[in-house]
């Protein structure tokens, strides 16, 4: 365990990716199988399941420490995170034991196994056995909510440079159902898998914001298409089979079933890329439609009827198992046309049609136009252009639509987590309807740390009432709240709900009074929605 509290150490002390990705290559190289295999099931949402409520163990770890339970949920409210406020306030450990990862991951589990004396007992005597960092991380796995600010992709990586393998073909062998109880180090990550071989897909090619298209050059050379609101994916049609990645490298076929049937109509050795989209009488539904599909494990009758989904292709990177990457835009275009054909027009597969325009200022008037088609904007590409790798600036651009906006006011807040636990970050903002402010949106980024700094110090001055770790505060700031898009919700008490809400900027210019309304917000879900 002291192993796994120095990698998480590394980690929770850096913003750099290239820091975390080393801190997990070099653990994941000198780390037991056993170990290893616990550290990849944490890290893809395979965890052990809440074994003591949050209340025995607040309770509990007051006991040990000999605190008044005010005292001890005053301590709480100020760190903002129960593991570590108990990880801070127990004494010394009087027996401090060096036991693995897994072992500790074994003890958690065997608890649901006791009554509650003798998981009261084990707990305790796990607590005098650990210091403070391995008794953070303890607590989290007890609790069940542990999370580490590393994404399984990069953990894919690290794991591909600790083992030499091909990072596709190990997020192949990820998927699926397997605990560590059900496999092995060996098993999982050791063997081959030839399957991993023809569902590798190729590296996306993304495109880089553009702010005045003009400043590209002639209209001739230049390719445009709508910025489908989707997932990106990539179809792949091999060895009999299909297999449909995401840009993060998640493998999702199991997940949108009505596309299986293009494997019939599409020729061995096919890799489109495209936007998966919901659907529906020849148009997009909007991304609202396809995110009620996304986090279900198993995909109900009920959700293929309300949001039923297709593969808007728009680049052919191979055709007849020959990669097609170096090939010109133009030259793959004509032959992804070329295949889709041939495919009946009752399939879920359309061709993303091509913009057509004679000048930057005609395109920017399409571009106007893009939330009446549910779409974000528009691509723009150089049609002599590869299909590169990742990021490269200058052949593929996007020019999407500015986001919506609403003056709003700050009426709660919430610490953060991680390094900004000691700074209030998270914040409920709520707009007018008549006299009252009715609460429409939650966001956490878009401040400066200097920002942040300023409004925690600000909030602990001006707290209202608090309510655990939330703190109602004097509605007396306005912050400009951008996002992508708006939809109804009969779950939100101003009954809408935003998509990618953030803060824009900290509006000291403008007073409480005039900050947007309720009317404002029906009025662009009236518009946008």
């Amino acid at each position: 365990m002291k192993d796994f509290a120095a990698l998480f150490a590394r980690i929770d002390e850096s913003t750099k990716t290239n820091v975390k990705l080393a801190a997990l290559a070099d653990y994941l190289g000198r780390a037991t199988p056993q170990d290893r295999l616990w550290t990849i099931a944490l890290f893809t949402g395979r965890r052990p399941k809440r074994a003591v409520t949050a209340t025995r163990l607040r309770q509990w770890a007051a006991e040990v420490a000999r605190l008044p339970e005010w005292l001890f949920e005053d301590s709480y409210h100020v760190v903002g995170d129960l593991a570590e406020t108990i990880s801070l306030v127990l004494p010394a450990p009087r027996e401090p034991r060096d036991q693995s990862l897994s072992h500790w991951i074994a003890t958690v589990k065997a608890l649901a196994t006791l009554d509650e004396a003798a998981r009261k007992s084990a707990v305790i005597a796990a607590w005098d056995s650990l210091a403070t960092q391995e008794r953070f991380l303890f607590n989290k796995l007890l609790t069940g909510g542990f999370r580490m600010g590393v994404s399984a992709r990069l953990m894919t990586r690290a794991l591909a440079i600790s083992t030499g393998q091909d990072v596709a073909v190990l997020t192949h062998k990820l998927m699926g159902n397997w605990t560590p109880e059900t496999t092995s180090w060996e098993a999982l990550i050791e063997a081959d898998d030839p399957t991993a071989v023809l569902s590798r897909p190729y590296p996306f090619y993304l495109a880089h914001p553009v702010e005045n298209p003009a400043d590209l050059g002639a209209p001739a050379g230049w390719h445009a298409e709508r910025k489908w609101d989707g997932i990106r994916g990539q179809f792949i049609r091999r060895g009999g089979g299909h297999h449909i990645w995401s840009r993060s490298e998640e493998l999702m076929t199991d997940r949108f079933p009505e596309l299986a049937q293009l494997a019939d109509f599409l020729p061995d050795g096919t890799v489109m890329d495209g936007e998966i989209l919901a659907f529906a009488a020849g148009a997009p539904l909007g991304f609202n439609a396809l995110q009620k599909r996304i986090g279900l494990k198993k995909v109900s009758a009920k959700a293929l009827r309300e949001a039923p989904v297709i593969f808007m292709a728009y680049d052919l990177l191979e055709a007849g198992g020959a990669d097609l990457r170096q090939e010109p835009f133009d030259a793959r275009r004509a032959r992804l046309e070329a295949v889709l054909a041939e495919v009946p027009p009752d399939a879920p597969l359309r061709l993303s049609r091509e913009v057509a325009f004679d000048s930057w200022a005609a395109l920017a008037a399409v571009r106007h136009e893009s939330r009446s088609h549910n779409v974000e904007g528009l691509m723009i590409k150089r049609r002599a252009s590869p299909y590169l790798a990742g990021r490269r600036r200058g052949d593929w651009w996007k020019w999407k639509v500015d986001p919506l906006t609403v003056d709003a006011v700050m009426i709660y807040a919430q610490s953060g987590s991680g390094r900004r636990a000691n700074l209030f970050t998270d914040f409920t903002f709520a707009v007018w309807h008549g006299d009252d402010l009715v609460p429409f949106a939650k966001a956490y980024s878009g401040l400066t740390d200097a920002e942040f700094r300023e409004i925690t110090a600000w909030v602990r001055r001006n707290t209202l009432q608090r309510f655990g770790p939330v703190r109602q505060v004097t509605p007396a700031h306005v912050f400009e709240i951008a996002f992508e898009g708006i939809q109804a919700s009969s779950r939100h008490k101003s009954g809408v709900a935003l998509r990618f809400p953030r803060m824009l900027r900290w509006r000291r210019d403008k007073p409480v009074a005039e900050a947007n309304t309720l009317a404002d917000l029906n009025e662009m879900l009236a518009l946008y929605g």
